[in-house]
């Protein structure tokens, strides 16, 4: 359904204002494979079990490619209401959650909603359909694979951000915006940027730049220590970020700044980029120092030991380590 700029759907009317609680300044905020769902423990149960209390949820995707509606993973046995009642029982543990658009699947097969929805306004309306349903203040954006070159799809993101913070402002809700991106140890590629560039041209605010710090690219990046690699990253992109967001301080951007690791053995599968508990401890440290806004792992699912030796795996991270370690570490980032 088309709407006029401004306009939302019924199903979008907001709840109270009070009802829309704004993240930590700082938060720890793992990824969740919603894609694992039923055979994965619920959000409640894996909140109780380690002591995470907050979870991005990852992904909500187009249901089919063409499609303006939104499902979780493309699934019509998921749709946006599915874990309602978990979430829920989540906010009663004190917690609540991110959810995340996009995803490489989504990116790489078209069904990530800015690429598969050409109708702006529809694109803005599942968005606020996202916030009034789930009751958030973040939403995350993963943009990778086709969609950091898909500019139509980049300009329509930002042109319906922008639209979904006007009403979200009139409406009394703390909305974020985050944008989780690839990267380097040089940080940001071309492309990268271009999304962060089109978002300032079209006037969307950002509030988090969330570098991926894993599945590096250029041969042999992981053999200074992923802790230190994701430094350089951070480092590099903040000198980036100072180019896109000329009024910020550096403070400012600093607090822009969110990294996401990936515990153990990553997709690269080369042996030398292999996230450590000690590489874990040196971030939380370098986000402490600079006051960055969130740190994340790709995902919760994967921090245990149950599968030492095997890479890149959805279900544990391939060393030895015990249930929750990293989410031990990087919760003391909360607060």
């Amino acid at each position: 359904m088309a709407l006029p700029l401004g306009g939302i759907a019924a199903s979008a009317t907001p709840a109270s204002a009070a009802a829309y609680t704004p993240l930590p300044p700082h938060v720890y905020a793992p990824y969740y494979e919603t894609y694992l769902a039923p055979n994965t423990p619920s959000l409640t149960a894996t909140a109780q079990a380690s002591g995470v209390r907050y979870f991005t949820l990852a992904f909500l995707q187009a249901a089919k490619k063409g499609s303006c509606s939104l499902d979780w993973n493309s699934s019509s046995t998921m749709p946006l209401d599915y874990y309602d009642a978990d979430i829920a029982s989540l906010r009663a543990l004190g917690g609540d959650v991110i959810p995340s658009f996009g995803g490489y699947s989504a990116d790489h097969s078209g069904t990530e909603i800015a690429d598969s929805c050409t109708d702006v306004s529809q694109i803005a309306a599942d968005y606020e359909q996202v916030i009034t349903t789930l009751g958030v203040t973040r939403l995350d954006f993963d943009v990778e694979s086709n969609s950091l070159n898909n500019t139509a799809g980049i300009a329509r993101r930002n042109q319906a951000i922008a639209l979904t913070e006007a009403w979200a402002a009139a409406n009394g809700i703390p909305l974020q915006i985050q944008y989780t991106l690839p990267v380097e140890q040089y940080g940001l590629d071309p492309n990268g940027e271009s999304v962060l560039q089109s978002a300032v041209a079209q006037h969307a605010a950002v509030t988090s730049v969330n570098i991926m710090a894993f599945d590096y690219y250029i041969s042999g990046e992981g053999t200074v220590g992923m802790g230190q690699a994701a430094i350089n990253a951070a480092t590099s992109t903040h000198t980036q970020l100072a180019s896109i967001f000329t009024t910020a301080s550096a403070a400012q951007l600093w607090n822009m700044e969110a990294v996401t690791l990936m515990p153990g053995i990553d997709d690269k599968k080369t042996g030398n980029e292999v996230t450590n508990l000690t590489d874990a401890q040196t971030v939380v440290s370098f986000a402490q120092a600079n006051n960055i806004n969130l740190l994340t792992i790709w995902a919760v699912q994967r921090d245990n030991g149950g599968c030492v030796g095997k890479a890149g795996s959805n279900t544990c991270s391939g060393i030895a380590q015990n249930s929750w370690d990293f989410s031990n570490t990087l919760g003391a980032f909360t607060g």
